[in-house]
């Protein structure tokens, strides 16, 4: 496996980890103070969108090893931590903290999201 695909793996095994943790954190531990911010479905969906990118990430460190060249690839997996970071990220201390102007930075780990998904698709297609 390439260095980079060894990253990406790596970041994705600690990335999923986290994304169980956190989750479980919320479901027992901050249930109460989230249904009193009335942030229960916020702090969901951050864990949501963190875990499906996470396999997003190690499908990206997966294909690394089959598909040429990887530039791509590495872009996806890069825009996919960035987005986890901030789209995550944001709603998670959203979440437990109640402060709303974090909610603007959530759309930017979106569009990493997206740009993501897009970059895979051209590494795809542009295969020699």
């Amino acid at each position: 496996m390439s260095n980079l695909g060894r990253i990406f793996t790596a970041i994705a095994g600690f990335s999923g980890f986290l994304s169980v943790a956190l989750g479980a954190f919320g479901a027992h531990g901050l249930q109460a103070h989230l249904a009193a911010l009335q942030m229960t479905e916020v702090y969901h969906t951050a864990v949501q969108y963190h875990m499906a990118h996470t396999l997003a990430l190690l499908g990206v460190a997966l294909l690394m090893e089959r598909m040429k060249p990887p530039r791509y690839l590495a872009l996806a997996g890069w825009l996919f931590i960035v987005g986890i970071v901030l789209f995550s990220g944001s709603l998670y201390v959203l979440a437990i903290s109640g402060i709303r102007v974090l909610g603007a930075i959530t759309p930017f780990g979106g569009l990493c999201f997206l740009a993501g998904w897009l970059c895979l698709a051209v590494a795809a297609l542009v295969r020699s």
